[in-house]
Protein backbone atom coordinates (compact mmCIF):
# COMPACT_ATOMS: atom_id res chain seq x y z
CA UNK A 1 0.00 0.00 0.00
CA UNK A 2 1.54 3.27 -1.17
CA UNK A 3 1.53 6.02 1.46
CA UNK A 4 0.80 9.36 -0.16
CA UNK A 5 0.88 12.91 1.20
CA UNK A 6 -1.43 15.19 -0.76
CA UNK A 7 -0.16 18.75 -1.04
CA UNK A 8 -3.15 20.77 -2.15
CA UNK A 9 -6.90 20.41 -1.76
CA UNK A 10 -8.29 21.97 -4.94
CA UNK A 11 -10.11 20.42 -7.88
CA UNK A 12 -7.34 18.15 -9.17
CA UNK A 13 -5.96 17.25 -5.74
CA UNK A 14 -9.41 16.25 -4.52
CA UNK A 15 -10.47 14.08 -7.43
CA UNK A 16 -7.09 12.33 -7.85
CA UNK A 17 -6.57 11.67 -4.14
CA UNK A 18 -10.10 10.30 -3.73
CA UNK A 19 -9.58 7.95 -6.68
CA UNK A 20 -6.17 6.78 -5.42
CA UNK A 21 -7.69 6.11 -2.00
CA UNK A 22 -10.55 4.12 -3.53
CA UNK A 23 -8.06 1.96 -5.37
CA UNK A 24 -5.83 0.99 -2.48
CA UNK A 25 -3.43 3.85 -1.79
CA UNK A 26 -3.17 5.19 1.75
CA UNK A 27 -3.52 8.95 2.06
CA UNK A 28 -1.51 9.81 5.17
CA UNK A 29 -1.80 13.60 5.19
CA UNK A 30 -3.44 16.53 3.40
CA UNK A 31 -1.97 20.03 3.22
CA UNK A 32 -3.86 23.16 2.19
CA UNK A 33 -3.41 26.84 3.00
CA UNK A 34 -6.93 26.93 4.43
CA UNK A 35 -8.10 24.81 7.33
CA UNK A 36 -11.53 24.24 5.83
CA UNK A 37 -10.23 22.80 2.57
CA UNK A 38 -7.59 20.67 4.26
CA UNK A 39 -9.93 19.26 6.90
CA UNK A 40 -12.75 18.51 4.46
CA UNK A 41 -10.52 16.49 2.17
CA UNK A 42 -8.63 14.74 4.99
CA UNK A 43 -11.93 13.68 6.55
CA UNK A 44 -12.57 11.45 3.52
CA UNK A 45 -9.41 9.49 4.32
CA UNK A 46 -9.51 9.72 8.13
CA UNK A 47 -6.02 11.18 8.06
CA UNK A 48 -4.11 14.14 9.45
CA UNK A 49 -4.35 17.59 7.86
CA UNK A 50 -2.04 20.59 8.10
CA UNK A 51 -1.93 24.23 6.98
CA UNK A 52 1.77 24.73 7.74
CA UNK A 53 4.14 23.30 5.09
CA UNK A 54 6.92 22.87 7.65
CA UNK A 55 4.76 20.14 9.25
CA UNK A 56 4.61 17.93 6.15
CA UNK A 57 5.03 14.35 7.31
CA UNK A 58 8.33 12.50 6.75
CA UNK A 59 6.44 9.19 6.60
CA UNK A 60 5.03 9.23 3.07
CA UNK A 61 6.29 7.19 0.11
CA UNK A 62 5.07 9.75 -2.43
CA UNK A 63 4.47 13.49 -2.07
CA UNK A 64 1.88 14.54 -4.66
CA UNK A 65 1.97 18.29 -5.24
CA UNK A 66 -1.24 19.63 -6.78
CA UNK A 67 -1.16 23.40 -6.30
CA UNK A 68 -0.68 26.45 -8.53
CA UNK A 69 2.72 26.91 -10.17
CA UNK A 70 3.52 29.88 -7.93
CA UNK A 71 2.50 28.07 -4.74
CA UNK A 72 4.55 25.02 -5.74
CA UNK A 73 7.84 26.91 -5.53
CA UNK A 74 6.93 28.39 -2.15
CA UNK A 75 6.02 24.96 -0.76
CA UNK A 76 9.16 23.30 -2.10
CA UNK A 77 11.35 25.97 -0.52
CA UNK A 78 9.75 25.51 2.91
CA UNK A 79 9.61 21.70 3.06
CA UNK A 80 11.97 18.80 3.59
CA UNK A 81 11.27 15.57 1.72
CA UNK A 82 14.28 13.50 2.85
CA UNK A 83 14.90 12.38 -0.74
CA UNK A 84 11.50 10.69 -0.93
CA UNK A 85 9.67 10.63 -4.27
CA UNK A 86 8.06 14.02 -4.97
CA UNK A 87 5.84 14.57 -8.00
CA UNK A 88 3.94 17.50 -9.39
CA UNK A 89 0.75 17.43 -11.44
CA UNK A 90 1.29 20.54 -13.58
CA UNK A 91 1.07 20.56 -17.35
CA UNK A 92 3.44 23.41 -18.16
CA UNK A 93 6.07 23.04 -15.40
CA UNK A 94 9.22 21.05 -16.28
CA UNK A 95 10.13 18.08 -14.12
CA UNK A 96 13.55 19.61 -13.47
CA UNK A 97 12.06 22.18 -11.06
CA UNK A 98 11.95 19.39 -8.46
CA UNK A 99 15.61 18.35 -8.75
CA UNK A 100 16.81 20.74 -6.01
CA UNK A 101 14.52 19.22 -3.39
CA UNK A 102 14.98 15.46 -3.71
CA UNK A 103 17.02 12.86 -5.56
CA UNK A 104 13.73 11.17 -6.47
CA UNK A 105 11.20 13.16 -8.46
CA UNK A 106 8.75 13.01 -11.32
CA UNK A 107 5.46 14.11 -12.85
CA UNK A 108 1.97 12.63 -12.39
CA UNK A 109 -0.17 14.61 -14.84
CA UNK A 110 -3.78 13.65 -15.61
CA UNK A 111 -5.06 15.18 -18.83
CA UNK A 112 -8.57 16.10 -17.75
CA UNK A 113 -10.63 18.98 -16.40
CA UNK A 114 -11.68 18.48 -12.79
CA UNK A 115 -14.26 20.04 -10.51
CA UNK A 116 -14.04 19.28 -6.81
CA UNK A 117 -17.61 18.05 -6.39
CA UNK A 118 -18.07 16.32 -9.75
CA UNK A 119 -17.29 12.60 -10.13
CA UNK A 120 -15.36 11.54 -13.24
CA UNK A 121 -14.54 8.14 -14.74
CA UNK A 122 -10.77 7.76 -14.40
CA UNK A 123 -10.53 4.60 -16.50
CA UNK A 124 -10.07 6.54 -19.76
CA UNK A 125 -8.23 9.59 -18.44
CA UNK A 126 -4.70 9.75 -19.93
CA UNK A 127 -2.03 9.94 -17.21
CA UNK A 128 1.26 11.42 -18.38
CA UNK A 129 4.21 10.08 -16.41
CA UNK A 130 7.80 11.29 -16.22
CA UNK A 131 10.54 10.48 -13.70
CA UNK A 132 14.23 11.09 -13.15
CA UNK A 133 15.14 7.40 -13.28
CA UNK A 134 13.74 4.03 -14.32
CA UNK A 135 12.89 2.94 -10.77
CA UNK A 136 10.80 6.04 -10.07
CA UNK A 137 9.21 5.83 -13.50
CA UNK A 138 8.08 2.29 -12.77
CA UNK A 139 6.63 3.37 -9.42
CA UNK A 140 4.59 6.12 -11.06
CA UNK A 141 3.47 3.91 -13.93
CA UNK A 142 2.21 1.34 -11.43
CA UNK A 143 0.51 3.97 -9.27
CA UNK A 144 -1.26 5.57 -12.23
CA UNK A 145 -2.30 2.13 -13.49
CA UNK A 146 -4.29 1.54 -10.31
CA UNK A 147 -6.76 4.22 -11.41
CA UNK A 148 -6.41 4.58 -15.19
CA UNK A 149 -6.20 2.27 -18.17
CA UNK A 150 -4.38 4.91 -20.22
CA UNK A 151 -0.93 5.62 -18.78
CA UNK A 152 1.78 7.10 -20.99
CA UNK A 153 5.39 8.22 -20.71
CA UNK A 154 5.50 11.89 -21.72
CA UNK A 155 8.52 14.15 -21.33
CA UNK A 156 8.45 17.77 -20.16
CA UNK A 157 8.63 19.34 -23.63
CA UNK A 158 5.82 17.12 -24.94
CA UNK A 159 3.71 17.85 -21.86
CA UNK A 160 4.22 21.60 -22.26
CA UNK A 161 2.82 21.48 -25.80
CA UNK A 162 0.07 19.10 -24.71
CA UNK A 163 -1.01 21.49 -21.97
CA UNK A 164 -1.17 24.34 -24.48
CA UNK A 165 -3.34 22.21 -26.78
CA UNK A 166 -5.53 21.28 -23.81
CA UNK A 167 -6.12 24.95 -22.97
CA UNK A 168 -7.42 25.51 -26.50
CA UNK A 169 -9.47 22.29 -26.53
CA UNK A 170 -10.98 22.70 -23.05
CA UNK A 171 -10.62 26.07 -21.35
CA UNK A 172 -11.10 28.23 -24.43
CA UNK A 173 -13.95 26.08 -25.75
CA UNK A 174 -15.70 26.27 -22.38
CA UNK A 175 -15.31 30.05 -22.45
CA UNK A 176 -17.16 30.02 -25.78
CA UNK A 177 -19.95 28.09 -24.06
CA UNK A 178 -20.05 30.79 -21.39
CA UNK A 179 -20.32 33.56 -23.99
CA UNK A 180 -23.04 31.60 -25.80
CA UNK A 181 -24.88 31.21 -22.51
CA UNK A 182 -24.94 34.99 -22.05
CA UNK A 183 -26.13 35.57 -25.62
CA UNK A 184 -28.96 33.04 -25.29
CA UNK A 185 -29.97 34.47 -21.90
CA UNK A 186 -30.67 37.84 -23.49
CA UNK A 187 -33.29 36.20 -25.76
CA UNK A 188 -35.18 34.56 -22.88
CA UNK A 189 -34.43 31.15 -24.40
CA UNK A 190 -32.85 28.33 -22.40
CA UNK A 191 -29.23 27.29 -22.96
CA UNK A 192 -30.62 23.75 -23.29
CA UNK A 193 -31.47 24.54 -26.90
CA UNK A 194 -27.71 24.51 -27.68
CA UNK A 195 -26.86 21.29 -25.85
CA UNK A 196 -27.63 18.89 -28.75
CA UNK A 197 -25.47 21.04 -31.05
CA UNK A 198 -22.61 21.01 -28.54
CA UNK A 199 -22.92 17.25 -28.09
CA UNK A 200 -22.87 16.55 -31.83
CA UNK A 201 -19.90 18.87 -32.39
CA UNK A 202 -17.92 16.91 -29.79
CA UNK A 203 -19.16 13.54 -31.10
CA UNK A 204 -18.04 14.25 -34.68
CA UNK A 205 -14.37 14.50 -33.78
CA UNK A 206 -14.53 10.93 -32.47
CA UNK A 207 -14.68 9.90 -36.13
CA UNK A 208 -12.96 12.67 -38.08
CA UNK A 209 -10.29 15.32 -37.79
CA UNK A 210 -11.54 18.62 -36.32
CA UNK A 211 -10.65 20.56 -39.48
CA UNK A 212 -12.75 18.16 -41.55
CA UNK A 213 -15.68 18.51 -39.14
CA UNK A 214 -15.60 22.31 -39.29
CA UNK A 215 -18.78 24.03 -40.51
CA UNK A 216 -20.19 27.56 -40.34
CA UNK A 217 -19.90 30.85 -42.23
CA UNK A 218 -16.18 31.29 -41.58
CA UNK A 219 -15.32 28.11 -43.53
CA UNK A 220 -16.34 29.83 -46.76
CA UNK A 221 -15.86 33.39 -45.40
CA UNK A 222 -19.51 34.21 -45.99
CA UNK A 223 -19.29 37.95 -45.39
CA UNK A 224 -23.05 38.44 -45.63
CA UNK A 225 -23.63 36.33 -42.51
CA UNK A 226 -20.41 37.36 -40.78
CA UNK A 227 -21.23 41.08 -41.14
CA UNK A 228 -24.69 40.53 -39.62
CA UNK A 229 -23.17 38.74 -36.65
CA UNK A 230 -20.57 41.46 -36.09
CA UNK A 231 -23.26 44.15 -36.37
CA UNK A 232 -25.18 42.33 -33.62
CA UNK A 233 -22.12 42.74 -31.41
CA UNK A 234 -21.90 46.52 -31.84
CA UNK A 235 -22.09 47.10 -28.08
CA UNK A 236 -19.73 44.18 -27.33
CA UNK A 237 -16.52 45.36 -28.99
CA UNK A 238 -14.28 42.73 -27.38
CA UNK A 239 -16.58 39.93 -28.49
CA UNK A 240 -16.81 41.41 -31.99
CA UNK A 241 -13.00 41.45 -32.15
CA UNK A 242 -12.89 37.87 -30.92
CA UNK A 243 -15.46 36.84 -33.54
CA UNK A 244 -13.33 38.37 -36.32
CA UNK A 245 -10.09 36.78 -35.11
CA UNK A 246 -11.59 33.31 -34.79
CA UNK A 247 -13.37 33.54 -38.14
CA UNK A 248 -10.12 34.51 -39.85
CA UNK A 249 -8.29 31.67 -38.09
CA UNK A 250 -10.92 29.15 -39.22
CA UNK A 251 -10.71 30.37 -42.81
CA UNK A 252 -6.88 30.21 -42.89
CA UNK A 253 -6.83 26.69 -41.48
CA UNK A 254 -9.48 25.52 -43.95
CA UNK A 255 -7.40 26.85 -46.85
CA UNK A 256 -4.43 24.83 -45.59
CA UNK A 257 -6.50 21.64 -45.48
CA UNK A 258 -8.04 21.96 -48.92
CA UNK A 259 -6.66 19.37 -51.40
Amino acid sequence: MTKIAIIGAGNLATRVSVELFRNGSQIVQVYSRTKQSASQLAAQFNCDFITDVSLITPNADVYLIAVSDKAMTEILECSSFNNKLIVHTAGSVPMSILSRYSTNFGVFYPLQTFSKHREVNFEHIPFCIEANNIKNEEKLLQLASTISGDVRKVNSEQRKQLHLAAVFACNFVNHMYALSFEMIKSTNLSFDILRPLIAETAAKIEQMEPAVAQTGPAVRMDMNVIKKHIDSLTHETKQAELYKLISESIFRLQKQHKP
